[in-house]
């Protein structure tokens, strides 16, 4: 399957519940956040984003209540706290978002970035990733690559998924989440011997993913732009 099929797997809206819809354009970066880190390899690990700098802007709100729009923003999120605020500026200016179905798109997303990285498959990772992030994730491949190293992973499941953060910040809507799930995986060197994880052993990996997309763009699929392991 090619990086095309995957980003609409990822995003856009179809009857068939694989095919979910994320209305949007795509996304970028700001440029202020750290380079994104090698998923799951303890020896080389680094951050995005940081500092108060990249803190989301949420737009005023356009409208208060009474929209119908609404209703699948009060039933994901309680009315009246700051996630539903911030939901209900998105709506307000893309009435096509809908929480439920962004965080399934972002749960099958999650996955098949995991998976590709630990493949090597560059070609999916590109469909899903910014510019920027999408560097840093095969720069890590590629130093794999050049020691012999190979990651064998294996993705057990989702534990929880949950939006923590949603605006507008440059042109862009982003959304934050934290994701919690369980993986096997293992890396070993060139002659095989085991160098980093435990091939039988299930690990809990938490992290914080920022997807967003450029709201000037006709390209209705969302990019993942920042990522962070939660400690």
């Amino acid at each position: 399957m090619g990086s095309n099929d995957f980003v609409t797997l990822f995003f856009l809206v179809a009857a068939v519940l694989i095919f979910l819809q994320l209305r949007s354009v795509l996304g970028r970066r700001t440029g202020n956040e750290k380079p994104p880190f090698e998923p799951y390899n303890q020896r080389d690990v680094s951050q995005a984003p940081g500092g108060d700098d990249g803190k989301l802007v949420t737009l005023p709100r356009r409208e208060e209540g009474g929209d119908e729009r609404f209703s699948a923003i009060d039933a994901f999120a309680k009315p009246g706290t700051s996630l539903n605020a911030s939901l209900r500026d998105l709506v307000a200016f893309d009435a096509g978002f809908n929480p439920k179905e962004f965080l399934n798109g972002a749960r099958m997303a999650y996955e098949m970035i995991v998976t590709a990285f630990a493949e090597g498959d560059r070609k999916t990772l590109k469909g899903l990733l910014s510019r920027e992030v999408y560097e840093g994730f095969d720069s890590a491949i590629s130093e794999r690559e050049s020691r012999g190293e190979t990651m064998k992973s294996t993705f057990v499941g989702i534990e929880k998924a949950e939006i923590k953060q949603a605006g507008i910040k440059d042109n862009e809507e982003q959304v934050t989440v934290r994701v919690v799930c369980q993986l096997i995986t293992a890396t070993f060197d060139k002659d095989g011997k085991l160098i980093d994880g435990d091939p039988d052993a299930v690990s809990e990996v938490n992290d914080i993913w920022t997807f967003a997309r450029d709201i000037r763009s006709r390209d209705p699929n969302w990019k993942l732009v920042a990522t962070e392991s939660e400690q």
